[in-house]
């Protein structure tokens, strides 16, 4: 028996079906969005770049070729870096000296805000940096990177059981206060200089051997007498460094996270120790400029190994130095070469000078940078912003405070304030204040180790400041302190603010570390 609908309940069927056919098609349509915006966030995750930081140790301005063409140490690898990237002409150190450049990198922030107001930290000093300062590092890891530092540290850490004359350490038990606890997931490395002891590797916070003998050597290749574990041999260091590197971009190119390296390199600093295969290929008659060959060739098996790996176009690598070069490079026969490190500037390593901070600085990134040359204004503490500002990631009131995007610099689009003006700090805590191209040193001589040194005969003679236009005199020879006292007595100001706010990025103000008595600060007495 057959019964039959009335045509409302047909059309209601037809209209029912119809419904639930529709309802399954957007929900396949919804899905395949889904999916497809799935794909897009694994792809941008992917899309966000490696970032490798090389930082060189004592390398001057002058000993790059792509920055003097009157080099006569050719850095073939550093010269390509530069060519397929942007060279940046007015890059600066936060500091003339190793430590508090390093503390400036890490954190964005001006070093002589912290504790060190002058001067170096040594190998056995307690952690500078204070696990509830924000790094770069830790910023990274906590947007989703793997972190990792591999060479020389020199900021710092809590050595286990140590006893005021460092006598008594126990090198059997982990350090603390180390790089693992201020945002890096992996550390290989050693802690000051490598002519300060003790000389033993670290790996994450471990040392890797209990040292047991001393070394000691002398000349160019001096180092200070130390404890050193039979793992160490000094001459080694560098190529450990870099077969380290090496071995920690193969592991990681194609992780699902994209990695932070920060590479502090411990050349060429004392001891300069060019291993045989390029002792005397300068031709200088001079270890230096051989040392500085060798760095060039870690940078090349730096590249060599993002190209292996086939990640080298979305990896952003950054190469600079700590400071200028040290006056142990031996500045008097190199210039019997016609190889001048500091190249047109005055002073070297420690000085106020700009032969002391103004450094080769490189970024090269091909899939987001044209190749080019920028005079932008630059201090290395420039690096946290500029890689947060890429990434998206907004800082905190206490992060990075004296960090500036260098963005736009790369011809990438930012909407991040540009650096206008610079504070320069020497080993003996003096300050210069550098804006448009004018640059006040509110001390009299180098505040470093060129002529006149601070205190000396010479330096007391002096006037008391010191004022340069760089645009007419990049040589800092003609003080015109006397003749602009007007916009001296501007910079003072201005440096006094940047000082007291406790930061130069807009914000809210912050506090300084430390004592409350500052190195060299008679400039600001009546502020």
């Amino acid at each position: 028996m057959m019964s039959y609908m009335n045509n409302d309940k047909r059309v209601k069927i037809i209209i029912y079906k119809s419904t639930i056919m529709n309802l399954l098609k957007n929900l396949f349509t919804l899905s395949i969005v889904l999916v497809a915006f799935s794909s897009v966030g694994q792809k941008n995750s992917k899309k966000s770049p490696n970032i490798i930081f090389i930082l060189a140790d004592d390398l001057g301005y002058g000993d790059v070729s792509s920055y003097n063409k009157n080099s006569k140490i050719k850095t073939l690898h550093i010269d390509k870096l530069a060519s397929e990237g942007v060279l940046f002409t007015d890059a600066h150190t936060s500091s003339s000296v190793c430590t508090p450049t390093r503390y400036g990198i890490l954190t964005g922030r001006y070093n002589w805000r912290s504790k060190l107001k002058s001067g170096v930290i040594q190998g056995f000093s307690k952690a500078l940096i204070p696990q509830d300062r924000a790094t770069i590092a830790g910023v990274l890891k906590s947007n989703g990177y793997k972190t990792a530092a591999i060479g020389k540290w020199h900021l710092g850490w809590d050595w286990a059981n140590v006893d005021e004359g460092f006598s008594k350490v126990d090198y059997s038990k982990k350090i603390k206060n180390g790089p693992t606890t201020l945002g890096f997931d992996y550390w290989f490395g050693f802690n000051g200089s490598l002519d300060m002891a003790p000389y033993v590797w670290v790996e994450n916070d471990q040392p890797t051997m209990v040292p047991n003998k001393f070394t000691q050597n002398t000349g160019q290749a001096m180092w200070r007498k130390g404890l050193t574990s039979d793992d160490f041999d000094h001459e080694q260091v560098l190529p450990k460094v870099t077969a380290k590197t090496v071995e920690y971009i193969a592991k990681n190119a194609h992780n699902k996270k994209p990695f932070f390296l920060y590479m502090p390199l411990p050349a060429p600093h004392t001891p300069i120790l060019p291993t045989p295969e390029f002792k005397g290929k300068s031709g200088l008659n001079n270890p230096y400029g051989d040392f500085v060959l060798m760095v060039d060739s870690v940078v090349g098996q730096v590249m060599k190994a993002l190209e292996d790996q086939g990640i080298a176009d979305n990896t952003l690598v950054v190469f600079t130095s700590d400071n200028g070069c040290s006056p142990k490079a031996d500045f008097k026969q190199l210039a019997t070469k016609n190889h001048n490190p500091s190249y047109v500037y005055r002073g070297h390593k420690a000085d106020i000078f700009e032969g002391g901070h103004r450094v080769p600085f490189i970024v090269r990134w091909p899939s987001k940078v044209k190749e080019g040359i920028s005079d932008q204004l630059l201090c290395t503490t420039d690096f946290f912003a500029t890689v947060t500002d890429a990434l998206g990631v907004d800082l905190k009131d206490n992060e990075a405070e004296d960090s500036f995007s260098f963005l736009s610099a790369l011809n990438i689009k930012s909407k991040a304030a540009v650096r206008k003006s610079i504070v320069h700090h020497s080993i003996n805590g003096s300050f210069a204040y550098r804006k448009n191209e004018w640059k006040a040193a509110f001390c009299p001589g180098s505040g470093g180790w060129s002529f006149p040194r601070f205190n000396s005969k010479e330096a007391k003679e002096l006037p008391k400041f010191q004022l340069y236009n760089l645009k007419n005199d990049i040589g800092e020879v003609n003080n015109l302190q006397d003749k602009e006292p007007e916009l001296l007595e501007q910079y003072r100001d201005e440096l006094a603010q940047i000082v007291l706010n406790g930061r130069s990025t807009v914000g809210a103000k912050q506090k300084n570390d430390g004592a409350k008595r500052w190195a060299q600060l008679n400039w600001m007495s009546d502020k």
